[in-house]
């Protein structure tokens, strides 16, 4: 089934391709912004579906996920140390994206704003007392009605935590709440069947107003993303030597080879899950902290993912020539903390993400579409990134409890 989905989005693409370039050589301009408007109307379709899961796949996800954080209590300074590492290399993934979408400048020239006149109008996104304003629903019902995602996510964590403070008595209703992630996980992927359809309508839409010259753009996109997480990797590779060792490195890199190379070439990041708890294990790191670390991991530390979010954002704002101030993107970043964490296992999980903050900067939502026309290609990437991160993660971890019981033994051992 991945297998076959992966090549109809490979179809879709080819297709969307040959078709819009056909189209901008042959109709005329009129009728190329005709057939463009038949081709948005297919993406609009599947932007509706996109948004219409948004808010109850944050609500249930992050609520089940911030619910099961007691377990991180039975097992102490384990989950203290990995929640420190997940928060810190996601902290370094969005900061790196930053840095680099503001530098490559990916979206630059793309010509969106002549071809569509949509961001002319665009208002000024709210700064830092409107962030603050919005943080706090007056009504969940009334923020899931509206979209407004910080809202929601400031309702689910403390759900989430009030669930995991009442012990046995919040199982009953963690379990509703599980419940109902797994059913909306379920329309998620009966949504995302419909991506290679929608993919083949963006990129028809786009190249049959823009020309061959939209390809330009999307491959500095991709390219520039793949930059990016290069670096994301080689950060956090240098900081993992440091604390593991020249050894134990040279390990963690041959048992993390074929997970990753599974991740990228599916696409996903959940399918390497089970290579990767294998491989760990074997090359030596305790098999209680792999089993902990790993799964906690999947849920708060999928970097290469976190790192694509605010690139995206970034790129639809320069492609649509909108300027965001620095304190916005900082505001962006710190949204995109908390945003992006809680729907592990969400397939196009990332396009969940941008979708729900592009709203937020007062960016046109057809912005997605200039994503979503590349993203498997992008989704690759980030894939490999979030395995390769998480089992940078398990072993940084192995090696400071190892540390941690050490001296606890020397200190034992001097009182004795």
């Amino acid at each position: 089934m991945k297998r076959g989905f992966i090549l109809f989005v490979i179809a879709a693409m080819i297709g969307g391709v040959v078709t819009g370039l056909l189209l901008h050589e042959f109709l005329t301009p009129a009728g190329a912004v005709t057939a463009a408007g038949y081709f948005n109307q297919v993406t609009t379709i599947f932007l509706r579906l996109i948004k219409m899961i948004i808010a109850p796949l944050i609500l249930t996800t992050l609520t089940s996920s911030i619910g099961h954080i007691e377990n991180a209590s039975t097992v102490g300074r384990i989950g203290a140390k990995a929640m420190i590492w997940f928060l810190i290399s996601s902290f370094v993934a969005l900061v790196i994206g930053l840095i680099a979408v503001n530098i490559l400048e990916p979206g630059a020239g793309a010509g969106v704003v002549a071809a569509t006149g949509k961001a002319a109008n665009l208002a000024p996104p709210e700064g830092l007392s409107g962030f603050i304003e919005h943080l706090i629903p007056a009504s969940i019902f009334d923020a899931m009605a509206r979209n407004e995602i910080l809202q929601v996510v400031v309702f689910s964590l403390f759900a989430g935590m009030a669930i995991s403070a009442v012990g046995k008595k919040g199982h009953a209703l963690l379990e509703v709440v599980e419940s109902g992630a797994q059913v909306i996980l379920k329309i998620t992927m009966y949504v995302m069947m419909f991506a290679p359809v929608a993919i083949f309508s963006a990129l028809a839409s786009s190249l049959s107003l823009q020309g061959a010259g939209i390809m330009v753009t999307y491959a500095r996109l991709v390219g520039d993303l793949y930059l990016a997480l290069i670096v994301l990797v080689l950060a956090m590779g240098c900081v993992t030597y440091l604390v593991i060792g020249n050894t134990a490195f040279k390990k963690l890199f041959i048992a993390t080879r074929s997970p990753a190379l599974l991740a990228f070439s599916t696409a996903s990041s959940e399918s390497a899950f089970p290579l990767l708890l294998e491989t760990l294990e074997e090359m030596g790191l305790n098999p209680k902290i792999v089993s902990f670390v790993l799964p906690l991991g999947y849920s708060f530390n999928l970097v290469g993912s976190t790192m694509y979010c605010t690139f995206a954002v970034m790129f639809i704002a320069q492609a649509y020539g909108v300027h965001i101030p620095l304190g916005q993107q900082v505001l962006m970043l710190l949204m995109l903390m908390v945003t992006s964490k809680g729907i592990a296992g969400v397939p196009r999980a990332s396009l969940v993400v941008v979708a729900a903050t592009l709203p937020y900067f007062n960016l046109p939502e057809a912005g997605l579409f200039l994503v979503l026309a590349v993203d498997n290609l992008m989704d690759m990437g980030r894939s490999a990134t979030n395995v390769i991160g998480n089992a940078m993660a398990s072993a940084v971890v192995n090696k400071w409890e190892a540390h941690g019981e050490a001296r606890a033994l020397r200190r034992a051992s001097l009182g004795a």
